[in-house]
């Protein structure tokens, strides 16, 4: 980056927060990782904890240091845009982990895959951005707020579909193997993705209302909207063969992954692409 603004040395401090932690996921999941000891007990998850806390805390440091120098929230750029996820994304996983214990191996897919978000970032200039006029309305915020909780826990359902995949492995058994069965994974994934379904329709609904006050339509089928709707609808017939059919658990896995992959693109693709006035803001 080529300016040293307020926010950047905050955001640099919680990525390296967030590496941190995710180094040491992968030491508790895979004791031979660069010739540490084996972990005989589950003290690291602590550390882990503790790391994604101070990752959260710095990166809304850098979020509110932004929001002074540029005088709005930080929600337009790219630059911006991918900030607010990593701070939300980290939050909701945060809670997660401490609060299903279960799941925090999982952590060794989630982690490294917020990284994609954070090397990005970390290429991109955070010059000040200009806040639209249709942004100052109410339902922007439900709607902002909506679409954080679905891409978490999509992101949620991921780890669990990663570890669905890797554990068809001899590595992957042994890396796993404090987690509960394959049955009980692939069920608590899917009810992330039902949760998530839940969000995404009420994320699109509160996003048609906000469109009528700022454009004079609920709906118009631009490319956001239609990638958004794409969305929904994978994620829907997703739930819909889950519920109708026995499936093996690396077609379960996959299924997140690619209903996953849709939302990625329609978040951090999408809008950035579009030639339509509606940009998205998430």
């Amino acid at each position: 980056m080529n300016n040293l603004v307020a926010e950047v040395p905050w955001l640099w401090s919680g990525l390296g927060a967030y590496f941190a932690a995710t180094l040491v996921a992968i030491w508790g999941v895979v004791p031979r990782f660069a010739g540490m000891p084996v972990i005989k007990t589950h003290r690291h998850e602590y550390l882990v904890l503790a790391f994604l806390i101070l990752g959260v805390a710095l990166l809304a440091v850098a979020i509110t240091e932004r929001w002074i120098r540029i005088g709005h929230g930080p929600w337009i750029s790219l630059f911006e845009l991918l900030m607010s996820q990593l701070w939300s994304l980290g939050l909701i996983f945060l809670l997660l982990y401490w609060r299903l214990p279960g799941l925090r191996p999982s952590a060794v897919i989630v982690l490294p895959v917020m990284w994609v978000l954070g090397t990005w970032v970390l290429t991109l200039e955070p010059a000040a951005s200009h806040f639209p006029a249709t942004y100052y309305n109410s339902w922007k915020w439900v709607h902002v707020g909506l679409g954080k909780m679905f891409l978490a826990l999509l992101l949620a359902g991921v780890g669990l579909a990663g570890v669905l995949i890797l554990r068809q492995t001899r590595r992957g058994k042994t890396w796993f193997k404090s987690m509960p069965s394959d049955v009980i994974v692939d069920r608590l994934a899917w009810r992330f993705m039902m949760l998530a379904l839940v969000f995404d329709s009420l994320m699109l609904i509160a996003g048609a209302v906000w469109a009528q006050d700022a454009w004079g339509r609920y709906w118009a089928w631009d490319p956001l909207e239609t990638s958004a709707f794409l969305t929904w609808l994978f994620l829907a017939i997703g739930l819909h063969i889950r519920l109708s059919y026995r499936i093996p658990p690396v077609i379960s896995g996959l299924m997140i992954i690619g209903v996953f992959v849709m939302a990625f693109a329609t978040y951090f693709g999408t809008p950035y692409i579009s030639p339509a006035a509606h940009k998205g803001m998430v």
